[in-house]
């Protein structure tokens, strides 16, 4: 097996591990039906982005390492808009998602009762759509590694 089959090996691997927890994670949190199922759900979803973190971690590096053993892969399309969109979502995370959960995680904390407030539901809105967005990035990029289409 050569050095480019190993990493790409991981690669995949890593996609699986990263990205499958990541399509989840709105879900998971959807499933709350009171304050303390809601709280639960993020503790779940959090422990769930760390697979997603790591795993885009060794997404990026299997998929430069990949590049700079074939450089060639540099001239593809698919292969360039892949790392653009991927280098997107990853600026999406600190950029856009981040300041929209601080507000989400200081209501969970700071709110008292069992009752899920209105405040949570326009909050929570917001952020899913971001999220859902990057949701549509990372399907368009697995298309594009599967596809190959230019």
């Amino acid at each position: 097996m050569t050095l480019y089959k190993i990493v790409e090996f991981i690669h995949i691997f890593s996609a699986i591990i990263g990205m499958g927890p990541g399509f989840i994670l709105t879900t998971v949190v959807k499933s709350g039906n009171n304050m303390t199922e809601l709280r639960h759900s993020y503790k779940l979803r959090n422990k769930l982005h760390i697979f997603v973190m790591v795993g885009g971690t060794l997404l990026l590096l299997t998929g430069l390492t990949m590049g700079f053993l074939n450089p060639s892969l540099f001239h593809m399309g698919w292969y360039v808009i892949s790392l653009v969109l991927f280098l997107a979502a990853l600026a999406i995370g600190p950029l856009v998602l981040s300041p929209r959960s601080k507000p989400v995680k200081a209501l969970l904390t700071e709110y008292q009762g069992e009752e899920i407030p209105e405040e949570y539901w326009r909050l929570s809105k917001i952020l899913f759509r971001y999220e859902y967005l990057e949701n549509v990035i990372f399907i368009v990029i697995i298309a594009l590694m599967i596809v190959k289409p230019f």
